[in-house]
């Protein structure tokens, strides 16, 4: 797991907007979450240690990110008193019953246990939509997510070049296996919200037996088996967002984007902290891509679109590859940004209906549904999936802009893609 820093006046970066966010669930913080660490900080810092009984230096160590953590993971645990009842455990942590009873499944309301642990959930979405996505955001998030709704499966299908791990999710006990992916590229980091956000809202849906999307959560719960890998690029996502800025594969990525002066560094890199384009990567078509990349100039590690050595170089792309290769999924969405458009093809594979589902996906999101551009189109997920399994698989491009788009961005991007979450989920191979 990732280490917290130390901040204090004049720290700068995604650590901080954590801190901030923090301290502004726990009421401390009235200030924009910008990741500046100044003087409205520092003040927050202090009220909230002087609240918990440390020393209040205004500097967030060691001590003050244990004490925080809560506010980023939604939840605290609670050691059962004689005397305890769930209300009262409920009142004491803004919480609710329901809530309590969802995440802490064995419990027997009416005979609680004296010495016993509970998680409690608080009061606030676990998922946040205002501050960078990192690799380390997501532990805590996952952490969270899966302390409030116990019925999640997290596990990791591989590790990056820096050995992070590669989470992914599962919810559902349905025969129908589907399978979402996001953050093959570094900048494109939004999607990993997205992902998030919709796991979020599905579970909570599935616990309070409502809907999602007009559609009841328990039968698309009972139906299918949905797989997610939020962020299969965490070095390059951890490098765009700032929480990788020093050390050697940071000087390295560094001296990979000098061979490329026209990309700008961080934000242009989509790479893995190796320089090899993640979606450029599998075995569709590859030859063809090293053709169409080279002629482009990108013939060495760079920020984006170098295809890589061989198929399946980058430890990231062959995780998702062995992934896929040990489940029968009849559908895959990849996430990716930018442009509102739903690309659904690979050379003349025309796998049952996906033609037919691209187009229920664009009159529910009011994206384009468009052929893949002959210089894009190869050596992508999409692409192998498509050829291996003959079934329907789509890359799905968020948001318009220059990547990495702007969280403003997020609630439109999110509104247009959560009928395709959704309905994604209702497609059988």
């Amino acid at each position: 797991m990732a280490v917290f820093e130390t901040l204090r006046t004049g720290s700068r970066g995604p650590l901080v907007e954590m801190a901030q966010l923090g301290l502004q669930r726990a009421g401390f913080y009235q200030g924009n979450i910008d990741g500046v660490f100044g003087r409205i900080t520092a003040e927050a810092a202090r009220r909230f240690q002087q609240s918990n009984n440390l020393t209040p230096d205004g500097v967030i160590g060691p001590r003050t990110w244990e004490t925080l953590t809560p506010w980023l993971t939604g939840f605290r645990y609670h050691i059962i008193r004689q005397g305890d009842t769930l209300y009262r455990i409920s009142q004491r942590y803004d919480s609710s019953i329901t809530a309590i009873e969802t995440a802490n499944p064995n419990i027997d309301p009416m005979n609680l246990r004296v010495g016993s642990r509970l998680a409690i959930p608080l009061d606030f979405n676990v998922v946040p939509t205002n501050i960078s996505f990192t690799s380390f955001l997501l532990e805590l998030t996952l952490q969270g997510l899966k302390a409030r709704y116990p019925f999640i499966n997290i596990s990791v299908a591989g590790r990056s070049v820096m050995g992070k791990p590669l989470y992914y999710v599962q919810i559902g006990s349905g025969n129908n296996q589907v399978f979402y992916n996001g953050s093959h590229h570094a900048n494109e980091w939004i999607t990993t919200t997205v992902l998030m956000k919709f796991i979020e809202d599905y579970a909570k849906a599935y616990a309070n037996d409502s809907e999602i999307f007009n559609t009841s959560a328990e039968e698309l719960f009972n139906t299918a088996s949905l797989y997610i890998i939020p962020m299969v690029n965490p070095d390059g996502v951890d490098l765009v967002t700032g929480l990788l800025n020093s050390g050697s594969f940071y000087n390295d990525a560094l001296s990979i984007s000098a061979d490329y002066p026209g990309i700008p560094f961080p934000n242009g890199w989509k790479a893995n902290i190796n320089g090899i384009d993640t979606n450029l990567q599998y075995p569709a078509g590859w030859e063809t891509a090293r053709e169409i990349k080279f002629a482009q100039g990108f013939v060495s590690p760079a920020p984006r679109d170098f295809v890589g050595n061989a198929p399946l170089e980058a430890p990231e792309s062959r995780a998702v590859y062995e992934f896929t290769r040990l489940r029968n999924f009849s559908i895959t969405l990849s996430y990716h940004t930018q442009g509102e458009v739903i690309f659904w093809k690979y050379l003349d594979y025309l796998p049952e209906n996906s033609f037919e589902i691209a187009q229920q996906f664009g009159d529910v999101s009011g994206y384009l549904v468009e052929e893949t551009p002959s210089e894009s189109g190869y050596a992508g997920y999409k692409d192998w999936f498509i050829m291996t399994y003959n079934r329907p698989s789509y890359t799905i491009e968020a948001g318009k802009g220059v990547s990495p788009l702007p969280l403003s961005q997020f609630n439109e991007i999110y509104n247009d893609n959560i009928g395709i979450l959704v309905l994604g989920l209702t497609v059988t191979a």
